[in-house]
């Protein structure tokens, strides 16, 4: 049979199922997917659509501990400790009928590891894929790597034939405004297949009748239809009036309002993210301020200043009405490497900041533009909008420009903001993570989101050694060395850790998932 038979067919049989026995849950967010190319941004809501639709090898459950997906059992090999060894799941079919195997992982790997996967510095130090046996797969690694699965949980792996007919073997250059065949299509493995799709607009997702995990997992849901809804309100209306079944991002501001909502559920828990300011200070000039002929962030003194202005207290109280918790590091508290003392170093001293700001030549101020995304983070665009007040008492005029993340998160990736606000979580729950993406020299393995121009060529060696340390007290020594140097260079201007607030019908049974990614095989109805 053809793929295009195949497929027919496949459709044909879930929507014969789910006439009969549908159970179509309506989910909606502030931001939709940026693409659906897996490899093209490493970004939470693109992931969190792509965990329904494609798999990697090992995946994190609801709770955050890895299990098996692709692949069934896996560790280092025996007779070289250079090499992870995957054994594959038999039986596997992609949603057009086509058999999963080792070449098809090869593949794909391979592919996150060029320039414009947003996916590289998780493979950074891989050698080589092999694939040996159609059911084996080996990554051999410059030295032993003791995290190499915990890098896996979101490379997803996609059809080696299917990304060949269809022109999709290269990555889709999402920063260069590239449209691709991968970014708008999708054949997976996973549990549910692609409908379809109207970026921005509309995504129907609907059970996948031949997936391997059915009778694995409670796969009560049937039918997905995701709505991105950027405006608080309206998602919150659409909740309310039953238009949608789940929120993932209850404005802090309605919590009580839903809640008390008679059938409506809000579930909390602590989220894998931290949320801060970066700051161009490798630059010699800014193009975003006023001062010609230097860089103001350059100065440590000026970056301190920004952060001691910034009331991280009074953020929590009255934008995040108390759902969020103060952050004096860039990691999460799940993350391997946070350390309690420097989380709480962040302090408010405006008088000091003054000071600071004086002697580094910058008595009078200066101005600069802020670039906020306005439909990513919790009360993103509130929490720019009081940092201008804040940094306003220390002479810093800010100029506020919120975009929705599609505009951006380019800006970053493309080095053209100077101050910006990000958020970070750490699928791995591991500091490398952190420093291969935001604190390693920007190059073609590392630093994609370093928009800070950062670069200490030492810190560097640190960081790339980590990837081969398999002596984890003394790795932990090292990555605390790394963080003495961050925090000491204050490289970005921690804001706070956020907290999740999932809005839900009663019926629905779920945990709230620590990096805020809703797998619906795991749902189920009461």
């Amino acid at each position: 049979m053809t793929h295009k038979t195949l497929a027919l067919a496949a459709a044909l049989l879930a929507t014969t199922a789910l006439s009969v026995n549908a159970e179509t849950l309506r989910w909606a967010r502030a931001g939709d997917a940026l693409t659906l190319d897996p490899h093209a941004q490493n970004e939470g809501p693109t992931s969190a659509l792509a965990h329904q639709i494609m798999e990697p090898l090992v995946m994190r459950d609801m709770t955050g501990a890895i299990v098996p997906a692709l692949a069934t059992e896996w560790g280092p090999s025996e007779a070289d400790p250079n090499v992870w060894v995957f054994k594959l799941r038999e039986g596997v079919t992609y949603h057009d009928g086509a058999a999963f195997d080792s070449e098809d992982v090869k593949f794909s790997l391979d592919r996150a590891m060029t320039p414009d996967s947003d996916y590289k510095e998780l493979l950074a130090s891989v050698v080589e894929v092999r694939a040996p046996d159609p059911m084996t797969v080996e990554i051999v690694t410059n030295g032993p790597n003791p995290i190499m699965p915990n890098n896996l949980t979101n490379m997803f792996i996609m059809d080696k034939d299917w990304a060949e007919a269809n022109n999709a073997v290269k990555v889709q250059d999402y920063e260069g405004g590239e449209d691709t065949f991968a970014a708008k299509n999708a054949n997976g493995t996973g549990p549910y297949r692609l409908v379809s799709r109207e970026p921005d607009v509309k995504t129907v997702l609907a059970i996948n009748e031949n997936y391997w995990g059915n009778g694995e997992f409670p796969m009560e849901v049937t039918e997905i239809v995701y709505t991105p809804i950027q405006n608080a309100a309206t998602r919150v209306a659409a909740l309310l009036s039953g238009e949608v079944d789940f929120i993932q991002d209850v404005p802090v501001q309605d919590l009580g309002r839903v809640a008390s909502a008679d059938g409506l559920d809000v579930r909390t828990a602590p989220q894998n993210r931290v949320i801060f300011f970066g700051m161009n200070q490798g630059d010699a000039d800014l193009a975003n301020d006023n001062v010609e002929g230097a860089n103001p962030l350059a100065d440590l003194r000026v970056r301190q200043a920004m952060s001691m202005a910034i009331n991280r207290d009074a953020i929590k109280q009255v934008v995040m009405r108390g759902q969020s918790a103060p952050a004096g590091m860039i990691s999460p508290p799940f993350v391997n490497g946070w350390n309690a003392e420097m989380d709480g170093a962040s302090m408010t001293d405006v008088d000091r900041a003054k000071d600071l700001m004086a002697d580094a030549g910058y008595g009078d101020g200066f101005s600069i533009t802020l670039n906020c995304p306005n439909d990513r983070y919790i009360n993103d665009e509130a929490i720019c909008q009081a940092a201008v007040g804040m940094l306003a008492q220390i002479g810093i005029t800010v100029n506020l420009d919120a975009k929705p993340k599609a505009q951006h998160f380019p800006l970053i990736n493309t080095l053209e903001t100077d101050f910006y606000m990000l958020g970070w979580g750490v699928p791995t729950y591991d500091s490398e993570y952190i420093f291969n993406f935001l604190v390693h020299t920007r190059d073609d393995k590392y630093g994609s989101w370093n928009g800070t121009r950062y670069s200490n060529p030492e810190l560097d060696v640190k960081i790339e050694a980590l990837a081969s340390e398999t002596d984890l007290p003394a790795r932990d020594t090292m990555i605390n060395e790394i963080w003495q140097v961050v925090q000491a260079e204050q490289l970005y201007i921690p804001i706070h850790h956020q907290v999740l607030n999932w809005g839900m019908k009663s019926n629905v049974q779920t945990v709230v998932a620590p990096d805020d990614t809703a797998k619906f095989k795991y749902f189920s109805f009461n």
